[in-house]
């Protein structure tokens, strides 16, 4: 990676730094295709299966997306930022943005779909990152807006295989959200399981 490049990443000068197998990273030029953006802490499995269950689903290339400024705990730290990009490199396109949230991501984005885990999107829903009802609201209409669709996955949750259908998706917005299947992919798996797993050994 050029670290000049993620510098000014880092530094807001530009807004995606997309990494390709082969080494190439491109300023503010994204791949086409469908978008699965996660923490990749660590990259695993799960990740890879539901792009390639959007990629078949969409008829379209699925590549991923690191923000480096999470929603949650704030920035990542350059050296962080590489050693997670490393996991990608020379077998999948990863592109770093400073962009945490959808609504954010859809105008970076315009008209691709966003694939996202069950416990992802049921924080895109919750209210309280956008300061109520009405931000998630406003959120929801940016993401129409843009032509952005979500495809939304299963997992376990509480003890049972949650799905799309027991979010509480707006009726006025349910049009933006995809689910798929549970025949199209299933992994009980998760970055936080796989972390406590790599601690205990």
């Amino acid at each position: 990676m050029d670290l000049e490049q993620l510098d000014a990443l880092l530094a807001g000068k530009i807004a995606t730094l997309t990494l390709r197998p082969a080494g190439v990273a491109l300023a503010d030029a994204p791949p086409e295709g469908a978008i699965l953006s996660g923490a990749f802490n660590p990259l695993h499995a799960g990740h890879l299966g539901m792009a390639a269950a959007a990629a078949q689903l969409t008829g379209l290339p699925a590549s991923f997306e690191l923000a480096v400024v999470n929603a949650d705990k704030g920035a990542l730290a350059a050296a962080e930022v590489v050693r997670r990009a490393a996991q990608f490199a020379g077998r999948h396109t990863l592109t770093l943005s400073r962009e945490p949230l959808f609504a954010g991501k859809a105008a970076l984005y315009p008209g691709r779909s966003f694939v996202l885990g069950y416990d992802t999107a049921a924080r895109l829903l919750d209210p309280r990152y956008y300061g109520g009802e009405r931000g998630l609201r406003e959120a929801l209409a940016a993401i129409a807006a843009h032509g952005c669709r979500l495809l939304v996955a299963g997992r376990i949750a509480d003890g049972r295989f949650r799905t799309l259908a027991d979010l509480p998706v707006p009726a006025a917005f349910s049009g933006s959200f995809v689910a798929i299947s549970e025949n199209l992919f299933r992994a009980d798996i998760s970055s936080s399981q796989l972390r406590e797993q790599q601690r205990r050994a």
